[in-house]
């Protein structure tokens, strides 16, 4: 199969390489926590920006030095002086959520280079791996974006007396870019198992 591992470059490399790298930083980030109290995996930063809320004042445009008939908005950043447990893991899973479906997609992606690489590209197997990655991208963004949100929100209400339930729609912002690839993918890889099922049967006639 090593003419269906040549179509596969570079992306089979960079992936592969990129996962390999991620992968190390995540292990040394954990041992360095192990040896320094400081540092603690998974924390976020325990901080929240209200994207929908601005405002703005000539001592703010003084301070940023904006020109005569210019105004700076300036948006309000919530932060925890001293962060709580939970506020912690709120602020972890306002983060988390979309590097875990990156770690994932690569996987995925890795797996399925790997394996068209080694059994080949036209292969139902290779048509199956496809679609998994197209709805591992499209269930996996919008759950995403769904906790990070929700997280987030929750977060805003341990730090603003000032809150109200209609700010977790100033928090969400749907993945329209990962939910057209999904289904790209998804598409293309019912068109490859139809494809490779062509195939087959031409094979069986010959």
């Amino acid at each position: 199969m090593a003419e269906d591992s040549k179509l596969l470059e570079p992306l089979s490399t960079v992936v592969s390489f990129v996962l390999r790298l991620l992968i190390g930083i995540l292990v040394f980030g954990f041992v360095l926590s192990l040896f320094d109290s400081n540092m603690h995996v998974g924390y976020g930063n325990p901080c929240v920006n209200a994207d929908w809320i601005s405002g703005s004042a000539t001592d703010t445009d003084a301070a940023f030095n904006a020109k005569s008939g210019a105004h700076v908005s300036a948006i309000p950043q919530y932060c925890a002086s001293h962060p709580s447990t939970y506020q912690n893991v709120l602020a972890t899973l306002g983060e988390l959520p979309s590097f875990i479906l990156l770690i994932g997609g690569l996987f995925v992606l890795n797996s399925l280079l790997r394996a068209a690489a080694r059994d080949g590209v036209y292969t139902p197997q290779t048509s199956s791996r496809l679609r998994l990655l197209g709805w591992w991208l499209l269930l996996g963004s919008l759950a995403a974006e769904l906790i990070e949100a929700t997280a987030k929100t929750a977060l805003l209400a341990t730090l603003t007396t000032e809150f109200s339930a209609g700010g977790w729609l100033g928090m969400w912002a749907t993945p329209y870019l990962a939910v057209l690839t999904a289904l790209g993918l998804i598409t293309f890889a019912r068109i490859m198992r139809v494809g490779v099922t062509m195939r087959e049967d031409l094979a069986g006639t010959v």
